[in-house]
């Protein structure tokens, strides 16, 4: 149960954002542990800054949202959303989508990131205009996945999975949307 403050802040999920924040602390310090016995992992020093810009950011949009919503819906839609954007550069970064990570073709997956942020902006964070601008990010990121088919049809089946984050978002934004109005 969430405790109210005098300054208004909830104290209840205090467990859930140390748990939050220390899960993001233990998948980043994998690498360092494995670097320490195995030459298949090597991460550079700019790597795990860059990493931690990564984590923070999925992390700062939850605490946001957690913050200015109590509706679930939006909370999983902004979520699945930002979870999405995050599994695109992560596997970009790491392996590419299509092809390897120096395949320029995966710069495109960068559009639908674009099109759900800038939307989002547009809508004004309200959930019945992010639906809308998570559901045109699908289809570009379905799209652009198409496009690389003939470059590495099993990118392009792992893209198409990772499309199902945009769906999810646009549906729980569709129904946070249809419960206010």
């Amino acid at each position: 149960m969430a405790i109210e403050t005098d300054a208004g802040v909830a104290r209840g999920g205090q467990g859930w954002r140390i748990a939050g924040w220390g899960a993001a602390a233990a998948v980043l310090a994998v690498p360092f542990v494995a670097m320490r016995f195995t030459d298949e992992v090597n991460w550079t020093g700019s790597d795990f800054v860059f990493a931690g810009i990564l984590f923070g950011t999925v992390g700062l949009v939850i605490e946001l949202v957690v913050r200015r919503s109590t509706d679930w819906a939006y909370r999983g839609g902004v979520i699945a959303a930002a979870l999405a954007g995050f599994l695109i550069v992560w596997a970009n970064g790491a392996v590419g989508m299509i092809g390897n990570e120096d395949n320029s073709y995966n710069l495109l997956f960068g559009l639908p990131i674009l099109i759900a942020l800038l939307g989002s902006i547009a809508a004004r964070f309200r959930a019945r205009g992010m639906s809308l601008s998570m559901l045109a990010a699908a289809g570009v990121h379905v799209a652009v996945a198409l496009g690389g088919f003939g470059d590495d049809p099993r990118g392009v089946v792992f893209s198409l999975l990772l499309s199902s984050f945009w769906l999810a978002s646009a549906a729980l934004l569709r129904g946070a949307a249809s419960r206010s109005s």
